[in-house]
């Protein structure tokens, strides 16, 4: 048996606006945009630059409920992980480009990481792990 995760759906306040963000600011590629009108939503799908794995699903709240969890997605802890192969490169660039880390470079036994926040306050980690691990 194989199997693999394709998406993960990341709860967004407005399409346009996560789009703007992934796109311009974290520099990922806006693979699907398309209206589907019997569920008047959109499914957008982006994905980091050199990406072959999962993608994230740019999946708009629709109710109060979904609402109370943009930006809280996994109650305060990291939700993503964003591996690179050259951390300093990325890190420097997201930073001109006014991505707010919370914690600063750190280096670990598995590799190089820092933790920031996404547009609605959603943390991940920008990590380059180590070719051993």
């Amino acid at each position: 048996m194989r199997q693999s995760i394709v998406h993960m759906a990341l709860v967004v306040r407005d399409y346009d606006e996560a789009i703007d963000f992934y796109t311009k600011t974290l520099r990922f590629t806006l693979v699907e945009d398309t209206y589907q009108p019997e569920q008047d939503k959109r499914w957008v799908v982006v994905a980091p630059p050199g990406s072959e794995g999962a993608t994230l699903l740019l999946a708009r709240a629709s109710t109060p409920e979904q609402r109370k969890f943009i930006g809280n997605q996994a109650g305060g802890r990291v939700f993503l992980f964003l591996n690179t192969d050259d951390f300093w490169r990325d890190y420097d660039e997201m930073v001109s480009r006014g991505v707010k880390f919370v914690r600063e470079p750190k280096t670990e036994p598995y590799g190089i990481v820092a933790v920031f926040e996404d547009l609605y306050g959603n943390l991940w980690d920008l990590l380059q792990l180590n070719r051993t691990v």
